[in-house]
């Protein structure tokens, strides 16, 4: 009979809480009197702060890299970047180069002597990845890729 008791009043707790779960004090959007979410708005909504959110942070990495007169910016700058994100790499250059991407799968880019380059790319290995010009024998940039 204690058993009973106990399960009896166990029951009605979780019954208490379920209903309480779903009183109409929730703020979720609802159809009026159905209970059932309008799954349109919720979706506009969703999509909505999505897009703002998208808006206010770049996707992956972005490098802006400056070779004027010699001087190369950034040098040996250390990054942060994620396997399967784009790596942008931003050039503005008075002279040619390469920049060779030690990553796997690595990558070559010829840069020329011109503004407003880019070049993208993404790691598929986390680890060290260099961003080195190879005619200038400087590392740009070195990237610690996360999974």
């Amino acid at each position: 009979m204690k058993y009973g008791r106990c399960a009896a009043v166990t029951g009605a707790a979780m019954l208490f809480l379920a209903v309480g779960c779903s009183s109409s004090s929730d703020t979720g959007n609802t159809t009026a009197g159905s209970g059932v979410a309008d799954s349109s708005t919720a979706a506009t909504s969703s999509a909505a702060e999505d897009s703002s959110a998208a808006e206010a942070r770049p996707v992956g990495t972005v490098i802006d890299v400056a070779i004027t007169g010699g001087d190369i910016t950034p040098t040996n700058e250390r990054l942060d970047a994620v396997v399967g994100e784009p790596i942008t790499l931003r050039v503005d250059s008075d002279t040619t180069d390469e920049l060779h991407i030690h990553s796997v799968p690595d990558h070559t880019f010829e840069v020329e002597a011109k503004a407003d380059q880019t070049f993208e790319f993404t790691v598929d290995v986390p680890g060290s990845v260099a961003i080195e010009l190879h005619h200038a024998d400087r590392t740009v940039a070195t990237l610690a890729v996360r999974p």
